[in-house]
């Protein structure tokens, strides 16, 4: 047992152990022990770890450097391995090249403005600016270095509260029904794994890093769904050796993982196609995959080939809502197809009357020529 007052305690092998409180982190409390031949020993140690703490801490300790690595390392237990690599990579080549060396007292509002202005204007390896969206990404892990160091360091700093680079909304390429009817067609014409999982995606909306996941054990041809449980991407792996990775995780978010029904015309060539549960999908192989990036440009080689130009593989995705919204869905059962977490999402990002269904919609106004 401890003397009172004191987390003094006599181990079994008859030395004496202390014990003291550290700094919260993460939220959590965590102990610190020193050990000892006597009582007497351990309190004096215990004495000087307290004393030490008390003191005020060196400027180096409140260093952006240090304390941005400690923020990342208490934040890996609850991220994902892509939200890691993307927040360590954030820091590393933007963050600490910038406010390693600077007291984190002394990053202000004002600072992390400039900033992200001069990011916006001038960031990158070829000086010709970042994305709206990564310098937003940057600006967002700063912040939350900052209010770490508030909350479970002790830190005075100050809040830059919300610094919003806004992103100029480019429509996004969705297919004519001409141009999906010619590209359906030299899918079909040309049988191949990596031609089907095209398909696949056009007539189910599906996102690439899925369909690169998926296998043909995620395919329920008797009840004729698809289950959408994982995903593929390639990410930063902070090693000058191997810089990337490719990884398979569960979704960003719960309601991306669902079940996605298959058209009846789908399935008869899903049927003619089945491979054994464990083989990916695009390769029919199980030690075998195909990356995003590479299904990217299998993508742009048979886009060409059909003549359709300026566009990516996402605005399959983009097509899929279209083509339903048109044909009269639900518009509840499209969001959960495509895996929104609201309606809202759908409606205002992917969803895009087509020029055709305008044509149709006006054509009615003809009612009103030729009433009498």
């Amino acid at each position: 047992m401890p003397r009172q007052g004191k987390n003094i305690y006599l181990r079994k092998d008859g030395r004496w152990e202390g014990r003291y409180q550290k700094e919260k982190v993460n939220g959590k409390r965590k102990y610190g022990y020193v050990f000892g031949r006597t009582y007497e020993e351990v309190e004096q140690k215990l004495i000087s770890v307290k004393s030490e703490a008390q003191a005020p801490k060196s400027l180096s300790s409140f260093l952006f450097e240090n304390v941005s690595l400690e923020w990342l390392d208490a934040q890996k237990p609850q991220l994902k391995i892509s939200s890691y690599a993307k927040y360590a990579n954030l820091l590393n080549s933007y963050l600490l090249p910038s406010f390693g060396i600077m007291p984190i007292q002394s990053i202000t509002r004002n600072i992390a403005m400039k900033y992200s202005r001069e990011l916006l204007a001038s960031g990158g390896v070829s000086g010709q600016g970042l994305a709206p969206k990564t310098v937003n990404s940057i600006v967002s892990v700063l912040k939350n270095v900052l209010e770490y160091a508030s909350r479970e360091l002790g830190i005075s700093t100050t809040s830059i509260g919300n610094i919003f680079v806004r992103q100029p909304q480019k429509p996004m390429r969705v297919l004519s029904r001409l141009e999906q009817t010619t590209l359906s067609d030299q899918l079909r014409n040309e049988p191949s794994p990596c031609n089907l999982g095209i398909l696949l995606c056009l007539y189910t909306g599906m996102r690439i890093g899925e369909i690169c996941a998926l296998t043909w054990g995620d395919i329920n041809i008797e009840e004729q769904y698809l289950f959408i449980h994982k995903s593929m991407q390639r990410v930063q792996t902070g090693d000058n050796d191997v810089k990337t990775k490719v990884i398979i995780q569960t979704p960003k978010s719960d309601c991306s993982i669902r079940k996605i029904p298959i058209p009846d015309e789908m399935l008869q060539l899903l049927i003619q196609s089945r491979k054994q549960d464990d083989a990916f999908f695009l390769t029919g192989m199980i030690h075998s995959y195909m990356e995003p990036r590479s299904m990217e440009n299998r993508f742009k080689t048979v886009t060409g080939i059909c003549g359709i130009s300026n566009i990516n593989f996402h605005a399959l995705r983009h097509t899929f809502a279209t083509r339903c919204v048109e044909l009269g869905f639900d518009i509840k059962s499209l969001s959960e197809i495509l895996g929104h977490a609201s309606v809202n999402i759908t409606l205002n990002r992917y969803v895009h009357p087509s020029m055709e269904l305008k044509q149709e919609n006006m054509n009615r106004l003809s009612v009103l020529l030729t009433t009498k």
